[in-house]
């Protein structure tokens, strides 16, 4: 899987050349701009990017279409003042759509750089980075969102942005708006047409503002060339092989033609999309992926039926471990032919990653759809991915071998007692997929990436026998409580957000105090059934506001929330 270089320097054993690190895998295909000129010498007219409304099929976008119309808005960007250089920084302030994708598109047609803001990252940290990377223009999909943008101009919190284009319609109010604090407010249609003018594989691709656990979120500058050798090495090991991160994934696709299916929006309506769909790969999270699990186990709801769902998923995962992976089986006629139709019945992988996946779900998953089921490890700094599990090996527990565009090595940490030479250490990345560095912070970027090119990912990794990683530990997420007791967050994390009314935990210490705080978002669709499994009745809503709950143990935090109950204040209980 892997192969052992000097100073534990370790490389995959799928390059074409022992010496050499992959950084594409098509002559023609060497930046993003290419990679979807590609997929339209090989589409022509087929369809591309896919959207649907409630109870209706998928409409599609064809990759002619979805090029001109990105050569419009690229050229509308151009005839706005923007420069075809990487020096030109694109804020896209959107949900997942085809809209986001041709906004993509449009900046690397004209060599310009994408900046994506996200609603998770909240509004101090959009504010950031839109000053931080001197954005003049946003794209963004709802009025809703540009008017919390043409605010922060107003109140002189952003004062060089100048331009919103929208994709959904919008009020003739919004333009006056725009036009009382000096800024243009425009749709999609209204552009005109200019030459295009292609990036290099050296030029900036993306900026990507990453959150940290404290001060302002990073930006890790990403160049086409980062992104094309990271996806390339998947065509090395196989051609349907791709990665669990949203950047990759599309690029696979589109280099062949393929196409990509959206969801509508709304996590409820997942399952009825994924049927109308019927997807042949599916990436998602692990969170996605334990939720399935629990469902499916939720309804086997006698410990007879229980037994023989284990009991089956068993003997077919014996079929997998030998090699055999078929969805017509004995045991899929009884027992998963109808978990298989819940995800459209028609998918051949499912790809996993961004947080560690339980091997239980994933040898369950394994048997029940009957379908490769992949797990990455990367992070943004090395474009995504930088091990995968190798096609064959479908064991659990580790994150794969090392990917062919990078080397990976481990490194003494000391003060945790894991070093190098028993295999243990600091996961260390090294190759063309690493990222330039983050956007106008040489500090940072100086204590992440060494001056021999090296990226400190912070993670404390573990080279199994069979040649994968395994990820065991971090390096700096831990901190002693007022006891002397040290305590690592993200394992307590890990273990809590399987809890199944919970979707999002957050886990706070302070070296002054003997005790830890949490702050728990519940999950909107799980929450009222498991209270009423607990004797508490009510909406989420209520739940949310109920501050006299009967657990062992509870701790109030106000915060602020638009989220979960969308009152200005609400109370989480903390368990």
């Amino acid at each position: 899987m892997c192969s052992l270089h000097e100073d534990g320097v370790r490389r995959s054993m799928l390059g074409d050349s022992p010496n050499k690190l992959l950084t594409h895998y098509h002559e023609d295909a060497k930046t993003m701009y290419e990679v979807f000129q590609r997929g339209l010498h090989i589409a022509g007219d087929g369809p591309c990017l896919g959207s649907r409304l409630p109870n209706q099929p998928y409409k599609w976008l064809s990759y002619k279409e979805v090029t001109t119309r990105a050569e419009h808005l690229g050229s509308g960007l151009l005839s706005q003042g923007c420069t075809p250089s990487p020096d030109q920084f694109i804020g896209v302030f959107a949900q997942n759509r085809p809209e986001w994708i041709i906004s993509e598109l449009a900046c690397y047609t004209y060599s310009m750089v994408v900046v994506p803001l996200y609603d998770t990252l909240g509004p101090d940290a959009i504010r950031y980075i839109i000053n931080t990377a001197d954005i003049i223009t946003v794209i963004c999909d709802k009025p809703e969102k540009a008017q919390v943008l043409l605010g922060n101009v107003e109140r002189q919190e952003t004062p060089g942005l100048k331009r919103i284009i929208l994709m959904d319609p919008f009020d003739p109010a919004l333009l006056e708006q725009g036009e009382g604090c000096g800024v243009i407010v425009q749709s999609m249609q209204d552009v005109e047409v200019h030459r295009e003018s292609p990036p290099t594989p050296e030029d900036l691709s993306i900026v990507c503002f990453t959150s940290g656990t404290t001060g302002n979120p990073k930006g890790v500058m990403l160049t086409h060339g980062n992104v094309v050798a990271d996806f390339s090495v998947l065509f090395e090991s196989t051609v349907t092989v791709l990665s669990s991160f949203s950047l990759i994934p599309q690029s696979v696709v589109y280099c062949h033609g393929g196409r990509i299916g959206f969801f509508q929006g709304d996590i409820r309506l997942l399952s009825d999309d994924m049927k109308a769909l019927r997807p042949t790969i599916f990436p998602v999270v692990p969170r996605l992926l334990n939720r399935m699990y629990d469902k499916i186990f939720s309804q086997a709801n006698t410990p007879l039926k229980r037994w023989l769902l284990n009991f089956a998923a068993k003997r077919k995962g014996a079929e997998v471990s030998s090699g055999i992976i078929r969805m017509d089986s004995l045991w899929d006629k009884i027992f998963f032919s109808k978990i298989q139709a819940s995800l459209g019945g028609r998918l051949r992988m499912i790809v996993t990653g961004a947080a560690p996946a339980s091997p239980t779900v994933l040898g369950f998953l394994r048997a029940a759809l009957g379908c490769q089921v992949y797990e990455a490890y990367g992070q943004t700094e090395c474009t995504a991915g930088c091990t995968f599990t190798t096609p064959g090996d479908w064991t659990s527990g580790h994150v794969g071998a090392p990917l062919p565009c990078n080397l990976i090595k481990l490194v003494d940490v000391a003060e945790k007692n894991y070093f190098a030479a028993k295999g243990e250490g600091e996961v260390c990345v090294k190759g063309p997929n690493v990222f330039k560095g983050y956007l106008k912070d040489p500090g940072r970027t100086a204590e992440t990436l060494d001056t021999d090119g090296w990226l400190h990912t912070g993670d404390i990794g573990k080279w199994l026998p069979n040649g994968t990683l395994k990820i065991i530990d971090r390096k700096k997420h831990i901190f002693k409580l007022a006891q002397g007791e040290y305590i690592s967050p993200e394992k307590i994390e890990n273990i809590y957000i399987r809890c199944e009314p919970v979707t999002q935990l957050y886990v706070h210490g302070d070296s002054l105090q003997s005790c830890l705080v949490a702050i728990v978002v519940p999950d909107p669709e799980t929450m009222p059934a498991w209270a009423l499994k607990k004797g508490m009745e009510g909406s989420y809503r209520d739940l949310c506001k109920n501050t006299v709950c009967d657990f062992k143990l509870v701790y109030i935090q106000w915060c602020v929330c638009s989220i979960c109950c969308h009152d200005e204040r609400c109370q989480l209980c903390v368990m």
